[in-house]
């Protein structure tokens, strides 16, 4: 939990940072994401170099894990 990553967006080229945080602490604006919101559950268990494919409404998005700015609970790279 409040593991922060930089993602690039494959096909629009934007990135963006969020955290990763429990329900209650979700604030989008603020770039905290909830595990259990799609993207955020998308996420999970994937390493810096990996890219994600996330289901939106309007179609496929691939995503780009860019970096790991941090994890709380160790050196290991991959979300968790």
């Amino acid at each position: 939990m409040y593991s922060t990553v930089r993602v690039r967006d494959l096909k629009e080229r934007e990135e963006d940072v969020y955290t990763l945080v429990y329900p209650r602490d979700a604030k989008l604006a603020e770039g905290k994401i909830s595990i259990l919101a799609p993207i955020g559950t998308a996420l999970l268990g994937y390493r810096v170099g990996d890219i994600v494919r996330w289901e939106v409404p309007g179609g496929p998005t691939r995503l780009k894990i860019e970096e790991m700015i941090y994890k709380p609970n160790g050196a290991d790279l991959q979300l968790a």
